[in-house]
């Protein structure tokens, strides 16, 4: 992959389709993501627990693998899981009052 110098450049490949939801290009996501996920630049970091947790309200299966099977920086990774975190505290909450009001 191409890796541009500039990190904005690098920054708009990994959140290029963030509006994109069911059409990601998931390989084109990792392959960015990827090319940058060891760097300490926080704008990066940003951008890819960003795109990850955007990703998420799509497909948090394959979010969960990604960020299982990458090490990614915590602060990319507690992005990335935000949603998922959330969707999965809301349906414990949901579930514990249903079943304490029978």
């Amino acid at each position: 992959m191409y890796r541009a110098e500039n990190f904005w450049l690098r920054r708009i490949a990994i959140t290029l389709q963030l509006s994109f939801y069911e059409k990601t290009n998931v390989a084109f996501l990792e392959e960015a993501i990827l090319a940058d996920i060891d760097t300490d630049e926080f704008f990066i970091q940003k951008a890819i627990g960003w795109a990850l947790r955007n990703y998420s309200k799509e497909n948090p299966e394959w979010v969960m693998t990604f960020v299982e099977e990458h090490e990614l920086t915590i602060f990319a990774q507690r992005e990335a899981l935000k949603k998922i975190k959330q969707n999965k505290m809301f349906h414990r909450k949901h579930t514990k009052s249903s079943t304490h009001d029978n």
